[in-house]
């Protein structure tokens, strides 16, 4: 086991930045997601800690080890990738065994090993097959098998649900959770799904550009976005952000009017509020009053839309309201509920009080 630290890594291919300066101190046994869009630097980040990409600057450290120029087999590290990376030819129960075999640990210990590993993945009555005779979930499993039987000081796991059909999605990322309460393996996991992240980490790393954006629990990020871009891409639906003008406490734009807010800020403002934190009006009025731009059933909820300028802004309602699009509702936004973004930098004005 061993806690982590990247150093202010960068990582950059001629004049394009791929990871700037990134800087994080991990804790032994923390379950750490990377979060972001496609091409924020998540992944390459990940290939820096493995070794399967030159850090340009900074440096890494794993317990009291800087590994910068260590070679990946030396870094005591194991992943599990997006493709499962299984070998056609061998069983299950070979596939498993491989790394013991590569890192020539005592035949003696192998099948006790494989086998409690096989049993933690839930594989003992398959291992006898081979991949091609597996589904995409117990495929994946066999690369978590296969990763935990090493022992590993660290754990990479790159985007590793991603080939599973949402059902298994939601299976296998239990038990990954359930497997990392186990072993307790410092763990680094790579996702651009934010309710892989919110239901996975320990602490979520939201990065955009090769930029960190937040680091902070899924709790923290959720409740307190530092900027835009992270209220924009965390929550289900994300966090509505309305461009308008704050005056004396009141936020106004286009359908829209909320009083109770902040009196020490006036000028261009982006008002952030959840969709499950507003209301319909009982009285029909309410702080945001437009014509439906679209209904959605959920199941547990109905989806109301408006479209406010070029802001489509959602809220929840109960599962069994009803209305006709184009027709008008009101809104309640509770100002308690409500979060102020600086209109040009997207910053969070919470940090200004």
């Amino acid at each position: 086991m061993a806690e982590m630290h990247l150093k202010n890594v960068s990582k950059r291919w001629g004049n394009f930045v791929g990871v700037d300066n990134f800087d994080l101190h991990i804790a032994d046994e923390e379950f750490i997601v990377l979060l972001g869009p496609s091409g924020c630097g998540k992944s390459t980040t990940m290939r820096m800690i493995a070794g399967l990409e030159d850090v340009t600057d900074g440096e890494i450290w794993i317990g009291d080890r800087m590994v910068n120029r260590l070679e990946p087999k030396d870094r005591d590290i194991a992943m599990v990738f997006q493709s499962y990376g299984l070998y056609p030819q061998l069983s299950v129960y070979e596939n498993i065994r491989f790394p013991l075999k590569v890192r020539k640990a005592p035949k003696e210990e192998h099948h006790e090993r494989v086998m409690r590993a096989a049993e933690m993945v839930e594989l003992t009555d398959l291992l006898e097959r081979r991949p091609a005779a597996l589904s995409g979930g117990q495929r994946q499993r066999v690369a978590l098998g296969r990763a935990i039987v090493r022992k590993p000081t660290v754990f990479l796991m790159d985007e590793p649900l991603s080939n599973l059909d949402a059902k298994l999605r939601v299976s296998t990322r239990a038990q990954i959770k359930n497997l990392q309460h186990k072993l307790r393996t410092t763990t680094i996991y790579v996702t651009h799904d934010q309710i892989e992240a919110m239901t996975l980490a320990d602490r979520v790393v939201v990065m955009n550009k090769g930029k960190i954006q937040q680091v902070g629990t899924p709790t923290d990020i959720y409740d307190y976005p530092a900027n835009t871009f992270v209220a924009s891409f965390i929550g289900s639906p994300a966090m509505n952000l309305v461009n308008g003008h704050i005056e004396n406490g009141v936020f106004s734009a286009e359908n829209i009017r909320v009083p109770g807010l902040r009196t020490d800020i006036s000028g261009p403002v982006t008002l952030g509020f959840r969709a499950e934190d507003v209301s319909l009006a009982p009285d029909g009025e309410g702080e945001l009053r437009a014509p439906v731009y679209s209904m959605e059933l959920l199941g547990e909820a109905s989806m109301i839309s408006y479209r406010l300028g070029e802001a489509l802004v959602s809220i929840k309602a109960p599962k069994d309201f009803r209305i006709e699009i184009g027709d008008e509702v009101g809104t309640h936004i509770p100002a308690a509920m409500c979060h102020l973004f600086d209109a040009d930098t997207g910053e969070s004005l919470r940090l200004s009080e």
